[in-house]
This record gives C-alpha cells, structure tokens and sequence, in this order.
C-alpha cells in the first residue's frame, strides 16, 4: 500500500527537485548551514513554502537539515552548477514543461504501441523543440553537455583510435566528446556534426581560436538527411534512440558517407544492463513520448545495426552506465 501512495504521488518529487533548481536553491547553499529564513531573504522566496519543499526533498536524500540550519547532500551538491559532474542542467531537461504535457499521453501510447507526438504538434520532437522551444534547446544542449563531461573521459580510455586520422561525432552537441578524443589523440582529425541550433556554440576548444581549432571542424547536418563528412570513424553517443527506422537510416547514412574500411561505433545505455534500472525504465518511456524512440536491450540494437546492413564486430562496456558497439561496413554494402 504504501509503495502505491509514494508512487502515485512521485511527481511532487519531481516538481520539488525541478522548483528548487529553478529558483537557485542548491547553487545558493553553500559550505556552511543555511536557515530557510536565510535562504528565503537571498532567493527572494516565500520562507513557508520553501520550508514545505526543502520537506520533500529531504525524503529523497536532497539536502538535510541540521541544528545550524539546511546543508548539501551528496545528491545535493550534484545540482550546482559549479560541481564537476554537475547533473542541473540535465535535471532541469527531463522535468522541462512539455514534459508535464507529454506524460498523461503514456496511456494513449499503450494502446496503440506508439507515441504521436508529430501528429498532435505538427512535427517530429526535434523539430518542434528547436524551432518553438527555444529556452528548452539550450537546456538541451547543456544537459548533453554535462553527461558528456561525465562519460568523455571513460569514451577516451575504451575506443582504440590507433592509426585513425579523421573521426566524426555524429550529432555530438557541442563537441565536449570530441574535444576530449582530440585531446587525448594528438594526431587524430575530428567533425562535430550536428542540428544548426546544437553547433551555433560548440565547446570553446573546437571554435577559430580554440586551441584544437586545426584539428577541428564543425558541421550543420541531420544525420537522418544526410551524414555529411567522410571519415575513419563515425561516432553516435547517445543519440540513437528514436525511432527504429529513423536509427537505421542514420547508420545507412553514416555508412554511406564512409568507405569500406571505416568503423561506425555507438555508445548508448542499454536497458537490459543497467544498474540503475528505475533510471533506465523511465526515460525509456520519456522516448517514447517525445520522438517515438526506446532504450535499448544488446540484442535490440544489435538488431539495428544488422537491419542497416552492418556488420557487428564487438560489444563492451564503457563504464558503469555505457555500451560501445562497433560496427563495420561490408564490402557489398549498397
């Protein structure tokens, strides 16, 4: 019974964690205890209700409370924006308003085995979301950020890049991912592809004057139009998981793009193989909703890649979270 209760209600939780961000709760807390007086003077807050929130989160081990006052947990602290592995922005993301929109449509898209979202906005997520969410796109784009910043440094250590000249990172953000390789790779070349909205500020090394600007090129394309950059190495990170068809016709046209000895390799988290499960599950459903897409199993995506016509040379873990799959191209890939 009680698990029901708690469940039922979870999205109080959510709004809770989304609130204190938004009004600077976490980023405002710093070293030393803080009373919600306190806090509610320099947040310009009402105390009562900050109090009322700073209650729930408690439950969920975000922020405690001491004689002295309100202090960081270890969850806590991941909210700031100064932490090194920050998870704000990608907080703020997932429990972004069109999300609210989006979840009372689950029930919809269990009967019918499909989200509709391009039908009921006009046009698919991505689309909508960079041309009439503006405010949301750079949310975005620093969430993608933040969890690159969070795995980069576990991509570097597992992909051998030995004898590679050129690498593209096929919808890479704002490069974070590829900025790192290059670092680590002194002679490796690399692109950033990816939507115009999503590579107007690429990551500062990567621009004219940063300091991996000769090694680096940046690129406006939709993968699902077109791949527009031969290279050694095309690289989706977490970025393939739309819908089934869309993600073969992105390796089509990665593989397309390439030559018969050119390695195509995915970093995604797979749902079969997770452990943080809950975590796995439920932004499997969030996918669903907004672009029609799913969390992987191995044996799903591996079926993907064989669907675009690759061949699978490999499966292995990144970290604790992230696969890599390699793929290459066959010699009679048309």
């Amino acid at each position: 019974m009680t698990v029901l209760r708690e469940l039922s209600l979870a999205s109080a939780g959510t709004a809770a964690l989304r609130a204190a961000v938004r009004v600077g709760v976490p980023d405002e807390l710093g070293e030393e205890p803080a009373t919600t007086a306190q806090l509610a003077r320099s947040l310009k807050v009402d105390p009562d209700v900050l109090e009322r929130l700073l209650r729930t989160l408690r439950q969920y081990g975000v922020f405690t409370e001491t004689a002295a006052g309100h202090v960081h947990t270890p969850a806590s602290r991941l909210l700031r924006e100064d932490h090194p592995e920050s998870l704000k922005f990608w907080v703020l993301w997932v429990t972004e308003p069109w999300t609210w929109e989006l979840w009372p449509r689950l029930e919809k898209a269990v009967r019918t085995g499909k989200g509709h979202f391009e039908e009921e906005y006009g046009a698919d997520f991505f689309t909508h979301l960079h041309r009439e969410w503006p405010e949301s796109t750079e949310v975005f784009n620093k969430s993608q950020t933040e969890l690159s910043r969070l795995a980069s440094d576990a991509v570097a250590e597992r992909l051998d890049l030995d004898g590679v000249r050129t690498l593209a990172d096929i919808g890479g953000g704002r490069g974070f991912t590829l900025a790192t390789l290059l670092e680590r790779n002194p002679a490796l070349e690399g692109v950033l592809v990816d939507l115009p909205a999503a590579v107007a500020a690429p990551d500062p090394r990567l621009r004219p004057d940063g300091t991996l600007a000769s090694r680096a090129r940046v690129m406006a394309g939709d993968c699902l139009k077109e791949v527009p950059v031969e290279a050694d190495v095309y690289l989706f990170k977490s970025i393939l998981e739309w819908g089934d068809d869309q993600t073969v016709t992105a390796l089509r046209n990665a593989a397309r793009a390439g030559r018969p000895d050119s390695r195509i390799v995915l970093i995604t988290n797979l749902v079969d193989d997770s452990p943080e499960i809950r975590y796995a599950t439920g932004i499997d459903l969030l996918f669903l909703l907004n672009t029609n897409g799913k969390r992987h199993t191995k044996k799903g995506v591996t079926a993907l890649i064989e669907r675009a016509g690759l061949r699978v040379e490999g499966v292995g873990p990144i970290n604790s979270h992230l696969h890599a799959l390699e793929a290459s191209i066959p010699p009679d890939f048309l």
